[in-house]
């Protein structure tokens, strides 16, 4: 394969990012970078989500859980996946029913700023702390799935280092969010989307015609290798399909209705009709997208076999003396790798991957950058400094996140998990918990915190407590706790919150 005209490619698409920025970058302020002056498109808006929400981990990983190894146990995760994307889907109904008219009521810019009116400044500021810890990890796992399968499989024949790919693309996302922000983010997620998409059809197509297969016969051949498992009924299992339909609504409505870089995108709508439209119509096409994904997945273990490839205790194996590829290595290794995709469909696939990294980490700097300015720096509110110097702030702050993300990435590759979709939801439980507790008890309940730093102790201890209740299960039974580690953990936040409150009534500006 020709690394040289991949790379190529890649640096033509990053030129049309950057004249993107420049065209919707000119006469940006403040509010441009923020929150797109509130005049986006609910349908861009849309479509550019689907490509946020999928990112690379989907790109890469949600294939890869078809099948894996475990040791020397061969694990078919099929379509298990999919319970978790209905949980997505039931959860962006109460996204848009609940949280969506509760952020158009307040006229957010940053939703922690809910937390700060509901209770107290201790909330705002620990809101979004949380989410810049959550999205950070979050962002940077993404991207770093996303830079080591570059590295591994285009990048290393050139002799780049990891290092110096992880700061040239940082730089890139730097770029061309250096002044529009989500002005500018509304449309370049939305091209980036499509070429996403684009390469998930074309992947699927060309196999489906190499193997000479339609679709029905690609599926029964994959059901009868078990590649298409969809439920899980081991109530022990990370995968059981109640728990992963409970937690992947609890996941979408903490990591996106919570999450001010997905938000951040929503009330950048004009109006909240427009965005309750935008967040169902893009519910709606997760669920064939995902499904899409799954299948790709599925062809790929087919077309890999009809090309030589064979199992053994390491793994899956495309050739005598190589290096096991089930799991996440599974598409690039058949895409970047010797000549079993022709130099269309390879260019098809790193032109979707590089879309797939994009918008996850675009939309996460971003968001990030707004929280801390917004909610921790007070930008909005501080009248004593002229535009000009916020806005030398707002760019520092994004200057100093870059480099934070590139430390973070760094990090990464030194633990070097291969399934990183599931590390991404695990840290995900962790960190968005204490935000799912603190919103629901200032929704849910009248009561009032009345003891100095008490909000901080119970978001800070929840946490720990989960942690430790995960290692007890884990060492004295046999239940294994999967998603639903994010609802055990608001849960002891609510709880803790309860028992630190009293019952009156504080009143909410609006």
């Amino acid at each position: 394969m020709n690394s040289t005209i991949l790379l190529l490619c890649v640096i033509v698409y990053f030129v049309g990012l950057l004249v993107i920025s420049y065209i919707t970058s000119r006469n940006s302020d403040n509010q441009s970078f923020f929150n797109g002056n509130k005049k986006s498109k609910w349908w861009l808006v849309a479509f550019g989500m689907i490509g946020t929400s999928l990112s690379g981990v989907t790109f890469i990983s949600v294939p890869g859980t078809v099948g894996k190894l475990t040791g020397s146990e061969y694990i078919y995760g099929g379509f298990e996946y999919y319970m978790m994307v209905i949980g997505f889907f039931l959860g962006y109904f109460i996204v848009a029913g609940v949280l969506l008219p509760l952020y158009y009521r307040m006229n957010l810019t940053s939703i922690y700023t809910y937390l700060g009116k509901r209770f107290n400044v201790e909330a705002h500021k620990i809101g979004s702390v949380f989410f810049i810890i959550s999205r950070g990890i979050g962002a940077t796992a993404r991207l770093y799935l996303v830079v080591n399968v570059l590295q591994i499989f285009l990048l290393d024949n050139l002799g780049v280092p990891f290092w110096v790919t992880t700061f040239i693309l940082l730089l890139m996302i730097l770029l061309y969010t250096f002044e529009g922000g989500v002005k500018t983010i509304v449309v370049t997620d939305t091209l980036q989307t499509s070429f996403m998409i684009i390469s998930l059809i074309a992947c699927i197509w060309f196999i489906l015609s190499h193997l000479n297969l339609s679709v029905a016969e690609a599926y029964d051949i994959m059901q009868a290798k078990n590649y298409t498992h969809l439920i899980n009924l081991d109530p022990n299992s990370k995968t059981f399909f109640l728990k992963t339909i409970l937690g992947g609504m609890f996941i979408t409505i903490a990591m996106t209705g919570l999450d001010q870089e997905m938000m951040q995108k929503n009330i950048s709508v004009d109006n909240l009709q427009n965005s309750k439209k935008n967040m169902l119509t893009f519910a709606g096409t997760l669920l064939i997208v995902n499904l899409a994904f799954l299948f790709l997945g599925g062809l790929l273990y087919l077309y890999a076999m009809s090309e030589g490839g064979f199992y053994t205790t390491d793994g899956f194996i495309m050739e005598q003396g190589g290096q096991n590829i089930m799991g996440d290595d599974m598409f690039p290794a058949l895409s970047l790798l010797g000549h079993h995709f022709p130099m269309v469909i390879s260019i098809i696939f790193i032109i979707g991957l590089i879309s797939a990294l994009f918008p996850s980490a675009d939309g996460a700097l971003t968001a990030v950058t707004s929280s801390y300015c917004v909610d921790l720096l007070n930008l909005n509110e501080d009248n004593e400094k002229s535009e000009k110097e916020k806005k030398r702030i707002r760019i520092r702050v994004h200057l100093a996140f870059t480099v934070i993300f590139f430390i973070l990435i760094m990090i990464f590759k030194m633990i070097n998990n291969k399934s990183i979709v599931y590390l991404v939801m695990e840290v995900a439980g962790y960190t968005y918990g204490p935000l799912l507790g603190l919103f629901a008890f200032g929704i849910l309940t009248k009561r009032h915190i009345y003891k100095k730093y008490s909000i901080i102790t119970v978001a800070l201890l929840a946490p720990v407590i989960t942690y430790i209740i995960n290692e007890l299960v884990i060492n004295f039974s046999d239940y294994r706790i999967g998603v639903e580690l994010i609802i055990l953990n608001g849960l002891l936040t609510f709880v803790g919150l309860w028992l630190v409150s009293a019952n009156q009534q504080k009143e909410i500006t609006t």
